[in-house]
């Protein structure tokens, strides 16, 4: 049965790529109002692809904001295990447009890679799935394994619409198991396996102080400056080490085990200071840069502004000094305590003289990890390499998927992570692309993972 796929992906793989520069050219930036059909359009794209593949059932779902595409095939019997995969279709804008070296939305393959706006994010690695189920169905007329497929247009701009949708028709998106490709490898060509995700919170305050801006030589050592005033509460939250000293921040965080840091370590690593410009690297004391991105909870100040921004000088006393704040949470952290507790850290260092008011972030998500032992993720580590030639690595990554933790705690399943794109793609940026080589290795490894997830030990 396998050769037969196998064949098909082969001797289809350039009708694939004209397929997906089809859906490439589709500009569904769900951000963006002006291209609210594209974003339709898009959808359609997803549906109508499915319906050609063989799959019986597929619908285009509306919600309050862009459509949802669900789709399913049910066939493969009670015996094997039914998987629910997810990815998304809409993308981030393309501007800047003048640092494009190719049209964003026109697909470019030059340097055995393609360019375009989603080519890795994540248009590309979805559509390597749908002609996955393509080939299964139009060579065996069958899949190994029962499949639904949730496929939306709002990842872009936080799912808003989602949980609300897994949580109100639970029982049609109920899965053994979720598969996603929306992440990607550690290095080109070194097959990866993300077991863990960071979560997300923050916060927003200002300090007020005066109901204007002051003349500063009339009223400075008079009035409490809010810019000085905002500096004391930052520098009381976290340390020289990078240890984050708000009360209470890291109870019921997990510990890394030997284990982990010894997976940890024997993943390639990004050479920091070359990719950033950075003299040297800073990480939480007793922990790699590796290991605090990986799995260590953060701090950080994403925003800071306050007073008089314009060329030379202008002696005054601010009115109000704003920072913005976001944490990157490890398991064991829930975002909605971890907010409370920067809250009530910043209101009992707030100097006397100025007030505070405080905005949480609403889209907040906690962390996720699974066993890496786990038999799913040891079936995903074998298909890799079986197409690779190179063993699997296991990593844990710094940024938040949301929806991953949405899967984990509305269903309590596990969740693959099957990522193929590189550290080169520029995702969000300018000149964002895929490496044909993984465009086709990464089919020949869903295929084959399919196959021996048929059946869950």
């Amino acid at each position: 049965m396998m050769e037969q796929v196998f064949q098909y992906l082969s001797e289809n793989n350039q009708e694939h790529l004209e397929q997906l520069k089809q859906f490439l050219r589709i500009p569904s930036v769900s951000t963006d109002s002006t291209y609210k059909e594209d974003v339709k359009k898009a959808a359609g794209f997803v549906a109508e692809y499915l319906k050609n593949a063989g799959f019986r059932h597929v619908e285009v779902e509306e919600t309050n904001g862009h459509p949802l595409v669900f789709a399913e095939w049910l066939e493969a019997g009670a015996e094997a295990p039914t998987v629910l995969f997810y990815g998304h279709y809409d993308v981030q804008p393309a501007e800047p447009l003048g640092e494009w070296k190719s049209e964003p939305f026109d697909p470019d393959i030059r340097d055995g890679r393609i360019y375009a706006r989603g080519a890795s994010d994540d248009k590309g690695q979805v559509f390597m799935h749908l002609a996955v189920f393509k080939a299964f169905l139009q060579t065996t007329g069958k899949l190994p394994v029962n499949v639904k497929v949730c496929i939306e247009g709002e990842e872009e701009i936080g799912s808003a619409n989602l949980y609300d949708l897994l949580q109100k028709e639970k029982e049609k998106y109920e899965a053994d198991f979720a598969v996603i490709s929306d992440s990607g490898m550690v290095a080109n060509d070194q097959p990866t396996i993300l077991y863990g995700l960071k979560g997300f919170t923050g916060l927003e305050f200002t300090v007020k102080g005066p109901d204007n801006d002051l003349h500063s030589g009339m009223y400075g050592g008079a009035i409490r400056n809010p810019a000085m005033a905002m500096a004391h509460i930052l520098t009381s939250m976290k340390n020289e080490d990078e240890v984050v000293l708000v009360e209470g921040f890291y109870d019921g965080v997990e510990e890394l085990t030997e284990d982990e840091r010894d997976l940890m370590q024997k993943a390639p690593g990004e050479d920091f200071t070359v990719s950033t410009g950075a003299k040297e690297t800073v990480s939480e004391k007793g922990y790699t840069a590796k290991e605090h991105t990986m799995a260590r909870p953060t701090l950080e100040i994403n925003g800071l502004y306050s007073g008089y921004q314009g060329e030379g000088t202008k002696t005054i006393i601010p009115a109000t000094a704003t920072a913005k704040l976001t944490c990157r949470l490890v398991p064991g952290q829930d975002p909605a305590k971890v907010q409370d507790l920067l809250a009530e850290h910043i209101e009992r260092k707030l100097p006397k003289g100025v007030t505070v008011s405080i905005k949480r972030e609403p889209l907040s998500a906690k962390a996720y990890r699974v066993d890496p032992n786990h038999p799913l993720i040891r079936k995903a580590a074998e298909s890799f390499s079986e197409t690779f030639g190179k063993e699997a690595v296991y990593v844990r990554m710094g940024g938040s998927i949301p929806v991953v933790e949405w899967l984990d705690s509305i269903y309590h399943i596990p969740v693959v992570l099957l990522g193929f794109g590189t550290p080169e793609d520029r995702l969000h940026s300018p000149n964002e692309s895929f490496p044909l080589d993984h465009f086709e290795k990464g089919m020949q490894t869903i295929a084959n993972y399919w196959n021996k997830v048929k059946k869950i030990d």
